[in-house]
């Protein structure tokens, strides 16, 4: 049996939401869309000072790691929020908030990198986006229909929570991979 892969969310259950805060979602994000434009340029420069560091030590110094997980958190907590996992606003904050309904589970690893994997990382990533970008696709349709039927019902159905939520799952693993939180391959899975 596989371990576990290092990099999970966990989502709580679909739970009703406020019709009014579902219709003005994509209005109420855009303060995090702003924030976490700068916070994305600082972990690409983060990552890429970690591609060099596990080149030539093997390593990926732990506090650009505590960096690159801490802004992942929010990122996490963010993309439930704009996915409909979540009528609770997100914090703007970094790091872990148990209390949140959708969160990241990480442990990035630090030592006994795989440089060989660390240097063609982007390519070995060409199979999960390929797989990931339609699965985006079929994500956004759902994510349409959802907020009709959240708009009307105030929740969104279980199933389509559920996708909703084996997306984000998806496409975390992949972002911490390429971010280089840690060597083992992402499954293609939803769960």
């Amino acid at each position: 049996m596989a371990p576990a892969y290092p990099i999970g969310l966990e989502v709580d259950d679909a739970t009703p939401q406020s019709r009014l805060t579902v219709l003005f979602r994509m209005i109420m994000i855009i303060p995090h869309v702003i924030i976490l434009e700068f916070i994305g340029v600082a972990v690409s420069v983060v990552t890429l000072l970690a591609w060099f560091a596990i080149l030539f030590t093997g390593k990926y110094p732990a506090g650009l790691m505590n960096f690159a997980i801490n802004a992942m958190h929010w990122q996490t907590r963010y993309s439930g929020y704009a996915f409909l996992l979540t009528g609770a606003y997100p914090p703007f904050a970094m790091g872990v908030d148990a209390a949140y309904p959708v969160r990241l589970i990480a442990e990035g690893q630090i030592e006994g990198r795989n440089r060989l994997t660390v240097f063609f990382r982007y390519f070995m990533l060409i199979p999960q986006i390929l797989v990931l970008y339609f699965v985006l696709i079929a994500a956004g349709v759902v994510l349409m229909i959802s907020w009709l039927v959240a708009l009307f019902t105030g929740s969104v159905p279980a199933g389509m929570h559920n996708f909703l939520a084996g997306t984000l799952r998806w496409q975390t693993r992949v972002g911490a991979y390429g971010s280089l939180l840690t060597d083992q391959y992402p499954p293609f899975s939803l769960s």
